[in-house]
């Protein structure tokens, strides 16, 4: 069976979609590879996908994320150059998602290291209503 997986990298990654690219290339397999900004959509059956993106995440665990895709490179439903140009549909929700990956690399490498999260929001305290009264009477007085 055949599937396709969209293979990210956060910002803060020292590894490029070319880097990526040419680890695929390198592994002589079977699949098709196009590379985007963001980085590579591996398309093929799905045992050599699965093993390529093992691969591949081993290059960076922490900022390499896997994304799974509907449609092949090159699909008409998805092709920009089949529906006439513009934005192929998902491109808006991975550009939001490539924007947040450095905090997610971030908290994944403390947690490996076994840092307590830092919560840095703290809670709103409500005014007991005497108080209130008595500020303002102070206030006033």
């Amino acid at each position: 069976m055949r599937m396709t997986k969209f293979v990210v990298t956060s910002q803060n990654s020292d590894v490029l979609p070319s880097d990526m690219a040419m680890k695929i290339y390198e592994s002589g397999r079977n699949i098709n590879i196009k590379e985007t900004c963001f980085g590579v959509m591996i398309d093929g059956e799905d045992s050599e996908v699965e093993e390529t993106v093992k691969e591949i995440r081993a290059l960076d665990p922490n900022g390499i994320f896997v994304k799974d895709r509907g449609f092949p490179p090159g699909d008409p439903r998805r092709c920009r150059g089949h529906r006439g140009g513009g934005a192929r549909p998902g491109l808006y929700s991975i550009e939001y998602e490539s924007k947040i990956l450095p905090l997610i690399s971030i908290g994944l490498t403390s947690e490996e290291r076994g840092e307590k999260p830092v919560y840095s929001i703290e809670k709103k305290k409500w005014l007991n209503p005497d108080e209130l009264e008595k500020l303002i009477e102070h206030e006033f007085s």
